[in-house]
């Protein structure tokens, strides 16, 4: 073989090995902020519970306006503290994902006037809602997440004005054919353009734009984190995404999201306490945390349940022998010291067929999974909640047909 083509076979396989050299890198990157944010998620969402559920109540209690702007600005603190543990949590792929059915255009909407705070004063922004129809099924926290990123991005891409372009339409099988199973492909799917006249990306740029850790910004001005959280919550969802965009011309994040039939499911993020759902059913809540525990206490004893409350599941299977009357409602942690949740469910089921199940965690859905519990199969609260989010999780459960069982295998507890 020709010198010639020694060398070019040797400039192909160090090119090779660099890429994957460079995947490598980025693997590890990403696993060890997954882990850091999976350690760290657990206890700031019992913290974020903790604060957003005593501040839900307060709210709904009558207080003189300077005390009410102060509750108010720690339930937004609050409400930014969720947003950051999500944030972290979708690029690592670690996050529990609450998909439901709604309309994207709906939601960009009601998106608008937050998108309008967070840009430019010199900053146009424009909705074009085309699409009759567009139905999604996808976690709408993550989806307005993805957009609002995006929409940052935009800004920081004008910083001499300019406009920001948000738009939807629909590509292939017209959603009449017929009636079918909510959450079911219709065919064809949504799509999501996000369009700024902004100063553009170079080719090199363009190369790595969805890699985390990838800033083209001044150090202290992005951590890199903004596009690999919305191309993971994109693909996550079932969708894809792709970028056009030249030096001086702006840049177009087009998305392209499976389009569903069926109902839009009604969302709990409300902070109304007064006009929760009521019962009188006997529920049992074993939680480790004290405080957590004493709210759901609160919260639920108010709506007219009788509650049994245990810090473990040990005492939980005590108290349930002691008991001569029905328990219609199980709420417990997934993972607690001792028993968890998955298996303490599958004990109390054997004796009691007739009980319902609610499953709570903060922990990431990989920890829920090895766990036992599989939240496909299983009603499931993810904290931190609100008031409203946790009385209506635990009707739905009440009301839910047949009872959730939870039985898992002594082996399945997580480590």
């Amino acid at each position: 073989m020709s010198p010639i083509f020694d060398r070019h076979t040797a400039e192909r396989d160090a090119e090779r090995e660099e890429s994957l050299q460079s995947r490598f890198t980025q693997a590890q990157k990403m696993e060890v902020v997954g882990q850091l944010a999976a350690g760290v998620a657990h206890d700031f969402n019992n913290l974020l519970t903790i604060i957003l559920a005593q501040v839900g109540i307060l709210l709904n209690e009558p207080l003189a306006e300077p005390q009410r702007k102060r509750v108010e600005a720690i339930h937004r603190a609050g409400e930014r503290g969720c947003a950051l543990t999500r944030k972290l949590l979708a690029f690592s792929r670690r996050q529990v994902i609450e998909a439901r059915v709604f309309d994207l255009n709906a939601l960009i909407l009601d998106l608008a006037e937050t998108l309008r705070r967070l840009l430019s004063e010199n900053i146009e922004l424009v909705t074009c809602c085309g699409a009759d129809g567009a139905m999604i099924r996808a976690d709408p926290r993550q989806i307005e997440q993805a957009i609002i990123n995006l929409a940052i991005n935009a800004r920081d891409a004008m910083p001499r004005g300019g406009t920001l372009t948000i738009e939807t339409t629909t590509a292939g099988a017209d959603p009449a054919v017929g009636p079918g199973p909510p959450g079911i492909a219709a065919g064809g799917s949504v799509l999501l353009a996000v369009i700024d006249t902004g100063t553009g990306m170079s080719e090199e740029a363009k190369a790595h734009l969805f890699e985390a850790f990838f800033t083209t910004k001044a150090p202290g001005k992005g951590t890199g984190l903004g596009l690999a959280t919305v191309h993971d919550i994109i693909t996550q969802s079932g969708g894809e995404i792709a970028c056009e965009s030249a030096v001086g011309r702006g840049t177009t994040f087009a998305i392209s999201l499976p389009r569903v039939r069926g109902e839009v499911t009604p969302t709990a993020d409300q902070w109304v306490y007064g006009d929760l759902p009521r019962g009188t059913e006997t529920i049992l809540v074993v939680e480790d945390d004290d405080d957590i525990r004493e709210i759901a206490r609160e919260i639920l004893t108010e709506q007219g349940y009788t509650l049994l409350d245990a810090a473990d599941g040990d005492r939980a299977l005590r108290l349930s022998s002691g008991r001569p009357g029905p328990i219609h409602l199980l709420l417990t942690d997934v993972v607690m010291p001792g028993m968890g949740g998955g298996r303490l469910a599958g004990q109390l089921s054997a004796a009691r067929p007739e009980m319902k199940v609610l499953y709570v965690s903060g922990h990431t859905d990989d920890v829920i999974a090895h766990s036992g519990v599989l939240l496909r199969d299983q009603a499931f609260l993810r904290k931190p909640f609100t008031p409203l989010g946790l009385a209506r999780k635990v009707r739905e459960a009440l009301d839910a047909r047949s009872p959730a069982r939870g039985a898992v295998s002594p082996g399945a507890e997580p480590r």
